[in-house]
């Protein structure tokens, strides 16, 4: 029999399919809008499941759990199982409410409810990612917000020295109800706005002290600078993510369900192809990616000459791929690195250059059309959901 020659949809199947969950979203499929059909045809009851991909790992589990359930039904023998795929549609759809259902069950955190969080992430080390981390935080903290920055780069944390904090985070008294006190983070005034600051880089004696912690110590850290770290106010959260996909990426995915991502790469082809798979990790996190920052573009000398040190159209490529907008692309610049190594962003400084009046473009873009603070958006401004990623196929 045809789907669409089936008997209605039984109900006493649909309502045991609620039972049915798929671990990788935490709902379960009818919820989800996964299940298609489910009915019967005399003693045999059929279910068509639509996967994410056809392809999906889960399936054998989720096969496993429909026969059982549905097959114990009274009356139920035999159970046929029918495959679908969701479309781009249906897929943001499930992404957007699996997103939704780990937000409500998230540990609460310290974080704000109403902060933005942005995770700047790549796909490998080299691309400059706290550079761009730290001068859009620079940038937004000079337009009078109060800037978090979480060093999530655990092993490589830089952040203090590209910021110029050379201070200790302590521990405050603990206040009325709570076992012990809370971290304060390391904070300066810039601009009109405020940066606070915590990374391992201000726990350690110094910056060459290694510290050498397996994957799941790297998780507990970043837990606990989101669970015991008292930040207060804020208005922005950029974290600066390592490369790669790991231990950590993961963990602040499951704990910071309201973050967005901005993916960093350099023009070089090889770049992108590797930033794809924290895009990747994204999609499979349901975590919505804001856009494509490009860095170290042509380098442009004084006289006018333009060049294209690390090719081009790395960035265009890659936004592309996701179906997310470029921001834009930062030029190859010495005051850059300079600024880094002497703790002075190049934003907000007076005749910074071509990347700080870049970098500004990015944050005008941010704080007004990509992610603006919440007491400036309006009710509506984030129900389209997550933007759904489709990676384009392997060239």
């Amino acid at each position: 029999m045809s789907t669409t020659d089936a008997p209605p949809i039984d109900e006493a199947m649909i309502a045991i399919l609620r039972g049915v969950m798929d671990p990788e979203l935490g709902d379960n499929i009818v919820d989800l809008g996964m299940v298609r059909n489910a009915y019967r045809e005399g003693t045999t009851g059929h279910v068509t499941v639509a996967l994410t991909t056809a392809g999906c790992p889960l399936r054998a589990t989720i096969k496993r759990d429909c026969e059982s359930r549905v097959g114990g039904l009274p009356g139920i023998e035999r159970v046929r199982l029918h495959w679908d795929e969701l479309n781009a549609a249906e897929k943001a759809r499930v992404m957007e409410r699996a997103r939704q259902s780990a937000r409500d069950r998230a540990t609460p955190t310290q974080v704000p409810a109403n902060a933005r969080v942005l995770a700047v992430a790549s796909g490998k080390g080299g691309v400059g990612k706290s550079s761009v981390t730290v001068n859009l935080a620079a940038a937004l903290a000079t337009r009078g917000f109060v800037v978090g920055v979480m060093d999530a780069d655990i092993w490589g944390f830089s952040i203090p020295r590209m910021l110029g904090m050379e201070g200790r985070l302590e521990a405050r008294p603990p206040a009325e109800g709570e076992e012990r006190g809370k971290i304060v983070p390391d904070s300066q005034p810039v601009g009109n706005g405020l940066l606070k600051v915590v990374s391992t880089g201000l726990l350690v004696e110094t910056e060459e002290t290694a510290l050498m912690w397996r994957g799941l110590m790297l998780a507990k850290a970043v837990e606990q600078f989101l669970h015991d770290v008292d930040w207060g106010e804020l208005d922005y959260l950029l974290i600066d993510m390592p490369p790669g996909t790991g231990d950590v990426q993961m963990a602040l995915a499951r704990l910071l369900p309201q973050a967005e991502m901005l993916v960093v790469t350099t023009p070089a082809l090889s770049a992108q192809k590797v930033a794809v798979r924290v895009a990747d990790m994204a999609r499979r996190s349901h975590m919505p990616i804001v856009g494509v920052v490009e860095n170290m573009g042509a380098f442009v000398s004084p006289d006018g000459q333009r060049w294209a040190f690390f090719g081009e159209g790395g960035g265009e490529r890659l936004a592309g791929d996701l179906g997310v907008p470029l921001l834009d692309s930062i030029p190859l610049e010495p005051a850059v690195s300079a600024g880094g190594d002497s703790g002075e962003p190049v934003t907000g400084k007076a005749g910074g250059g071509a990347a700080a009046e870049v970098f500004e473009r990015i944050t005008e873009r941010l704080v007004t059309e990509i992610c603006p603070p919440v007491d400036m958006g309006t009710c509506t401004a984030r129900m389209d959901g997550p933007i759904p990623i489709t990676l384009s196929p392997r060239r």
